[in-house]
């Protein structure tokens, strides 16, 4: 698949089959988050894999709404970084979630971002805290998300050019 019809038709999946995902599978995904560009080649991510069913069914529950489909994942990675450590933690976790996205729709998988840093429960909890706790994150680490991982049940449609925001885009200097 070339990078066009890798990134058109990388879509998120929040519906997954119940089967697990095979063990080079896994390093593969791994292996392009820890790939990833980082600021000053720092690497300083942290990414936790998550294959036990009973804390991927609480990493379900860490907001009120957008986390729900983890419970039925293969496999979920929790990205975290240190900003004592970092002051660019946040764009290297996300070139890192992204670059295993990408990897992971490349192997014929699905994948779905539950963002995580600045989220909140109802009751004010913070969502990271939550993750924390199931995990044993220390609180030097911040969480910025978990990506779910698995087979998907049906396959969206690729992005079209159509629908592409063309209008986001400013030549030269921004504009209105």
């Amino acid at each position: 698949m070339d990078f066009y019809d890798l990134i058109a038709n990388r879509r998120s999946c929040r519906t997954f089959e119940k089967m697990e995902l095979e063990g080079d599978q896994v390093q593969i995904i791994l292996r392009a988050a820890l790939m990833s560009p980082t600021s000053r080649n720092q690497r300083s991510w942290r990414f936790v894999v998550v294959e036990d069913k009973a804390d991927l069914e609480k990493l379900a529950d860490i907001k009120e709404k957008g986390a729900e489909f983890v419970k039925d994942a293969a496999l979920a990675v929790v990205v975290t970084g240190c900003p004592n450590d970092n002051d660019c933690w946040v764009e290297d976790g996300c070139l890192a979630a992204f670059s295993m996205q990408l990897q992971a729709e490349d192997l014929g998988l699905a994948s779905c971002w539950v963002q995580v840093r600045g989220r909140r429960l109802s009751d004010g909890t913070l969502s990271a805290d939550v993750v924390r706790g199931i995990l044993d994150i220390p609180e030097s680490q911040d969480v910025l998300c978990v990506i779910a991982f698995g087979r998907r049940q049906s396959r969206k449609p690729p992005h079209e050019e159509d629908d592409l925001k063309w209008e986001n885009v400013c030549l030269g200097k921004f504009n209105t």
